[in-house]
């Protein structure tokens, strides 16, 4: 990768499309909403730093990186309830978010990768 990409680009008959890497984001955590066992999101340490620093760190526990070829990698820093298959819970998400950024950006997602960062008490 050259660079990294801020959008996907999807050339129209009657012009371009942008998609805003935030927007993937958006889409990604509102996928994540009616997952059972989802607690929430979390920033990694250093991720307040690289915000000062200038150096984009995701969307508060989400990060997304597009590929030269307009495909998409997804990280996502999660939170899970106490008494949850953690990988029951990490695969739900990977669907959801695959299956949400799929249909409503049209770009390919190579990756959903789920970091359980914790295990929260209803």
């Amino acid at each position: 990768m050259a660079e990294n990409k801020q959008y996907i680009t999807q050339e129209q008959e009657n012009g371009r499309v942008m998609i805003y890497e935030d927007v993937v984001a958006t889409i990604a955590l509102h996928s994540l909403s009616d997952i059972e066992g989802f607690a929430g999101l979390i920033t990694k340490p250093g991720a307040d730093i690289a915000d000062k620093l200038g150096m984009k760190n995701g969307f508060k526990g989400i990060k997304v990186t597009i590929t030269d070829d307009d495909s998409l990698i997804i990280d996502c820093n999660v939170l899970v309830h106490y008494g949850q298959c953690v990988v029951s819970v990490a695969k739900n998400i990977q669907e959801a978010v695959r299956s949400a950024l799929e249909s409503t950006t049209g770009a390919k997602v190579l990756n959903v990768n789920v970091n359980v960062c914790g295990i929260v008490r209803k």
